[in-house]
Parts: structure tokens; C-alpha cells; sequence
């Protein structure tokens, strides 16, 4: 599993860090997300995912496998 964050889109809201402190922390300056690692280990995939789901900026983008396995956030037209 691979975490992308696009800085540009995050806000601050620290939701993120909120639901998953193992995964992300945030900039103590302009408070925005930042990864506590860089390879998301297995035993915290599920945690890496849910953080990406509480950012109501969708300024986390979760990969599977592959590049086009993206788990997060749904493709349009994709259920969510």
C-alpha cells in the first residue's frame, strides 16, 4: 500500500491524524498532514485507509498494489 498527500488540497483539519496517529502526523507551522512512514506497513493498512477517509478535503489518496489500484478516494463514477 502506497499514501500519496497532495499538500495543495489539505487544510489542516488534522482528521486524519485524529483516527490514525500511527499513520499520519501534522506540520507544527501551517498544520497540514504529513506521514509518520514512508511504506505503510500491512499491520496498519486499515489505519492508513481510515485516516484517508476522515479528510473531508480528500487530500489523501490511497494505492493498492498497483498504480491504478486505488483504494482511495473512489474514481468517479466508482461506488464510494
Amino acid at each position: 500500500m502506497r499514501v500519496i498527500v497532495d499538500l495543495s488540497r489539505c487544510v489542516g483539519h488534522a482528521r486524519c491524524q485524529a483516527v490514525a496517529k500511527g499513520v499520519y502526523s501534522t506540520d507544527e507551522v501551517e498544520g497540514k498532514v504529513l506521514l509518520v512512514c514512508g511504506a505503510i506497513p500491512q499491520e496498519l493498512e486499515a489505519l492508513a485507509l481510515r485516516g484517508a477517509r476522515a479528510c473531508p478535503e480528500r487530500a489523501i489518496t490511497v494505492l493498492g498494489g498497483g498504480e491504478s489500484d486505488q483504494l482511495w478516494p473512489p474514481r468517479r463514477g466508482a461506488a464510494a
